[in-house]
């Protein structure tokens, strides 16, 4: 694969030609590199034994450590020969046992960064990104559902402008961020599922989008203070990473102004289109 055409993501195992290094942690089970091998054909991918230049996408089994520790050198100098083949222009995507099991499940995974280490010219560090375990891949805009012409007309009228403004809402997040450089993801394939996210720097923030068009205004913002709340209490339960940011983003500013104090005093960033201060 040309580097240039990595950005950052592995999107599908279709097509893609793999080399495992043993055993791969998936989920927290250990699965021997022959049924990964047959996982990936029948998703559309092939495999080589040894690492070679018709190799696409590296997994490795056991990076949860970032750094590679294999005494016999048989799992670690493919991962070298990775990084040295990047560094000649040959773009070697590597995954680990997370994202070839969200592959697998049907997600993006992250293609890893590597890094050497100084003075250790066979030595390779995987290098963590902020939002793993939190954050997914990119987050597209869903198209609005068609119904068919008189079919519950009220009520899917009102669902369409509910959603129409949902998605008109992401969109402009996306963009708003983009101008910014973040790109806005969804979520990771085990962490809850909430709307959107991002990250900045060190900093992971998690975002529940209310439509506020056709609806109880306070029913919505109710609802989306707890629901965000709530993911934001599974991620510190589960200690996938360190603080979490939660985020009400709304279609649009609220009336009731108190609903900007509420929110600063339950540690939610209360925002909204089209201006999204403080995103």
């Amino acid at each position: 694969m040309d580097g240039k055409l990595c950005d950052g993501w592995v999107h599908s195992l279709n097509g893609q030609t793999l080399c495992f290094t043993g055993k791969v942690l998936i989920d927290g089970e250990w699965t021997v590199r022959k049924d990964c091998e047959e996982i990936a054909q029948q998703l559309g991918a092939s495999w080589k034994s040894d690492f070679s230049r018709k190799i696409t996408v590296f997994v490795h089994g056991d990076l949860a450590s970032q750094a590679v520790t294999d005494p016999h050198r048989e799992y670690s100098k493919k991962l070298v020969r990775a990084a040295w083949e990047r560094d000649r222009g040959y773009h070697v995507c590597v995954v680990d046992g997370d994202g070839f099991a969200d592959l697998i499940d049907g997600h993006p995974a992250r293609c890893r960064e590597l890094q050497r280490a100084h003075g250790i010219d066979d030595h390779v560090l995987v290098l963590p990104q902020t939002g793993d375990g939190i954050l997914g891949g990119p987050l597209q805009q869903h198209r609005v559902g068609r119904h068919e012409p008189g079919a519950l007309a009220l009520d899917l009228a009102h669902l369409d402008k509910g959603t129409e403004a949902h998605e008109s809402t992401i969109a402009a997040l996306i963009e708003h961020l983009a101008r910014q450089h973040v790109e806005l993801r969804g979520h990771a394939r085990n962490a809850p599922r909430f709307d959107a996210g991002w990250s900045r720097g060190d900093d992971v923030f998690i975002a529940e989008v209310k439509s506020l068009t056709g609806a109880s205004e306070d029913q919505q913002i109710r609802l989306g203070i707890g629901q965000v709340l709530d993911y934001a209490h599974q991620l510190q339960l589960a200690r996938t990473c360190g603080p979490v940011r939660p985020v009400l983003v709304l279609e649009k500013q609220p009336t009731d102004p108190r609903w900007t104090s509420l929110a600063e005093t339950s540690g939610i960033l209360l925002t909204w289109a089209p201006d999204f201060a403080g995103c």
